[in-house]
């Protein structure tokens, strides 16, 4: 037998057979991974690229500072007659002392060894780990530069109002209790109607230790009871909660078994079908969880509803139960209540604000009232002379800019990704230059005693383990710079 020959013929018979039974999905092909992985999340965070940082140079365990708020003249405070020869008397300043505590905010994240390992050639995961850890802590610094809560307790809001009526509804017939539980910022972002009203949370850190956070709730009201007949619809307000951007309602057929139903932006609901069954009971709700002493700082929304500031607040009232009072066109292309806040800023501290966040809801309700029939007459439409087409227009329109009329500033109105709808920030990031001279330009600054750093702890077990940390507090000098328009109805 020639040898060559059967190698030959054996190897033949080999290519055959791969030939024909070897395919694509044998798996015997080449793995085309790309390199790095893809971040799909957004990191949206405007206050926090907009609000300057400043660094303390000895920054000790708080931040202090004097605000002098007027200045009054002797006699009459508008006159400044002084007779010959004579002398005036003593100016006197109205000056607050003002503390904040410096407070922590952090992520963490590990990278097991053989992780890291298997990394080789595709990412370096120690570093895009870190990456996604700083995005996050800038996610969460810019919830709580908008609505952080160190002070405000909602405590127990008022017992809603009743009332039952119309048809078509499918509640079925009963007597029903409603139980209310106001939210803040911070509990309209924590809760949901299937994982419930945000109350408390005990969180392990990777040291063992253990911290409770509070989720920003109210305490529940005094249950309310309401007869129902057939095809009625029930409609539930109550009073508006000074602090509150939501509210969370509870509903039984028997007073103590009231469930979670409804969470609201306006301070009503209605309700004209079935109740859902499984629900977070309202007895989980047992203290006020609405505020996180020692452990937080005041975001914009929580300073400006705070009655101990100079903001300016207005809380819309309530309106039909379950739609709520809507923001009311001007006929002229503007909004009322607005027109009206601009007004009380201007005429009380002699200032505008330089930028408007809304949430998309309010963006559109504000496009729809200000862009109607009426208003068509006093819009204007700018074009570039050279383009080919003048007459060429863009569908679906939004109104981007809001005109001071008082004050001649156009106001971005800008969509923040974090602003519950149903209310409206107004915020002055700068104040005047008639302000400046007394070395206050910045209406708001992040005092940083250490800015973001990373931190590699030891290694404990077969993975590496880090986090990114930041010590701040936002220090809001003029809290006449913020304006909030709340509990707005959709439509």
């Amino acid at each position: 037998m020639n040898i060559a020959l059967t190698t030959q013929e054996t190897l033949g018979l080999m290519k055959d057979s791969l030939a024909k039974n070897v395919t694509i999905s044998t798996g015997l092909t080449a793995y085309d991974l790309q390199a790095p992985a893809k971040n799909l999340y957004p990191t949206i965070t405007p206050l926090r690229n907009s609000i300057p940082r400043v660094g303390r140079l000895n920054p000790g365990n708080a931040a202090h500072w004097r605000s002098i708020f007027s200045t009054t003249g002797s006699g009459f405070d508008a006159m400044g007659w002084v007779p010959e020869g004579q002398r005036s008397a003593s100016m006197s300043y109205s000056a607050i002392s003002i503390t904040l505590p410096y407070v922590t905010l952090g992520e963490e994240d590990t990278v097991t060894f053989e992780a890291e390992a298997a990394a080789q050639g595709f990412e370096d995961v120690n570093a895009t780990a870190t990456l996604r850890i700083l995005q996050k802590t800038m996610r969460k610094e810019e919830t709580a530069l908008l609505g952080g809560n160190t002070s405000l307790a909602l405590g127990k809001p008022g017992t809603p109002t009743l009332s039952a009526s119309g048809t078509g509804g499918t509640l079925p017939a009963a007597t029903y209790s409603v139980i209310v539980v106001a939210l803040t910022f911070e509990g309209y972002r924590n809760s949901t109607l299937t994982g419930g009203v945000a109350t408390v949370m005990t969180i392990t850190g990777n040291d063992g230790n253990t911290y409770t956070l509070s989720g920003g709730s109210s305490l529940r009201s005094t249950n309310a009871t309401q007869v129902v007949t057939a095809g009625q619809t029930l409609f539930a307000t109550a009073p508006v909660v000074n602090g509150a951007v939501a509210y969370a309602w509870y509903l039984a057929t028997a007073a103590g078994s009231e469930t979670l139903q409804a969470i609201t932006t306006i301070n009503s609901a209605a309700f004209s079908a079935p109740l859902t069954t499984g629900q977070q009971p309202a007895t989980a709700v047992t203290a006020d969880n609405s505020s996180n002493p020692g452990l937080a700082f005041d975001g914009l929304l929580t300073d400006g509803f705070n009655p101990a500031t100079s903001s300016y607040v207005q809380a819309l009232p309530a309106g039909p139960a379950g739609t709520g009072t809507f923001l009311t066109p001007s006929g002229r292309g503007s909004i009322l209540e607005i027109d009206n806040m601009l007004l009380q800023m201007w005429n009380s501290y002699r200032l505008s604000p330089t930028v408007i966040y809304v949430n998309a809801q309010e963006q559109k309700n504000i496009t729809n009232k200000c862009l109607n029939p009426s208003s068509g007459p006093l819009l204007r439409y700018n074009v570039d002379a050279s383009q080919s087409a003048p007459y060429e227009l863009t569908a679906s329109g939004v109104v981007r800019w809001y005109y001071n009329p008082f004050t001649g500033v156009e106001i971005p109105l800008v969509v923040h990704p974090d602003l519950p709808p149903g209310t409206i920030l107004a915020y002055c990031e700068r104040l005047p230059a008639w302000y400046q001279s007394n070395e206050t330009p910045n209406v708001a600054e992040v005092l940083t005693r250490r800015d973001y750093y990373r931190v590699d702890w030891p290694v404990r077990t077969r993975r590496r383990e880090f986090g990114v940390y930041t010590e701040e507090v936002l220090a809001i000098y003029a809290s006449f710079g913020i304006g909030i328009i709340t509990n707005i109805g959709n439509g």
